[in-house]
């Protein structure tokens, strides 16, 4: 992992770094905090690493609860250049929007694909996270995300034993979702954005009923799934804050 720049305000160290060809951020506590929780957060499709709603979401935590907070770009987003078959998907889905058709079996197999590279690359840098000295191997980690991130997020925790709590919302539901769900055990916030007309409700009460969880709790609110509500925002960082802690102190500058 090679950071690239560093710039700190209102509290908030930011970094960009680099490993290998993922684009990645890392936010954290100017104070310095120990043993402070890591989450990671996943993009929307089409998105990136420094999404607005993100970068939001990700400042919260840290001047907050005393987080330390992670990205990356998913491939073909943000620094990272598009393949042609992932330009393909891109085109079909604005020309089935223009033409009002539905998206949704486009996207499913196009987040897959992104998903199945993108998971060995949050691992990657899982990796490269835990091997710094301010973070290390014994912090609780969390993963949170919406649409692709979800996607992302399931795949990932499905696998990587290291994940002790996940916070997803909106999402197309679809078998392979279902089936990773099935084996996700940590504790899960699902948000369903109950009048998005591209979200099925069924299929997302049917996909929070697969999660085999023993703590789960689904949250259905009203609107669309951009912009979450600030109050489901402030709910998933209460949950992350009940199930991986805060930062257990500082170091002092």
């Amino acid at each position: 992992m090679h950071f690239t720049s560093e710039t700190s305000s209102n509290g908030v160290i930011e970094r960009t770094f680099t490993l290998d060809e993922i684009t990645g951020v890392l936010w954290s506590p100017t104070s310095g905090t120990v043993r402070a929780p890591l989450l990671l957060s996943g993009h929307s499709g089409g998105m990136h690493k420094k999404a607005p709603g993100l970068v939001a979401g990700a400042l919260h935590c840290v001047t907050t609860y005393g987080y330390t907070v992670a990205a990356i770009d998913a491939p073909g987003h943000g620094d990272r250049p598009r393949n042609p078959q992932d330009q393909r998907w891109a085109e079909a889905i604005h020309r089935a929007r223009a033409a009002g058709e539905p998206i949704a079996p486009i996207v499913i197999d196009y987040n897959m694909s992104l998903a199945e590279r993108a998971v060995p690359e949050w691992q990657a840098a899982l990796d490269d996270l835990q091997a710094l000295p301010e973070i290390g191997v014994e912090t609780p980690i969390g993963y949170g995300g919406m649409t692709l991130g979800v996607v992302t997020g399931m795949m990932l925790t499905a696998v990587e034993s290291r994940i002790a709590a996940v916070s997803f919302g909106g999402v197309f539901v679809h078998d392979a979702l279902i089936e990773a769900a099935r084996k996700i055990t940590v504790p899960v916030e699902y948000r369903i954005p109950w009048d998005d007309e591209e979200f099925d409700r069924t299929s997302g009460v049917a996909l929070f009923d697969a999660f085999a969880s023993k703590e789960k709790t689904l949250h259905a609110y009203s609107g669309r799934h951009y912009p979450v509500p600030e109050y489901e925002s402030d709910s998933s960082a209460r949950f992350f804050a009940r199930h991986l802690g805060r930062a257990a102190d500082t170091v002092s500058d």
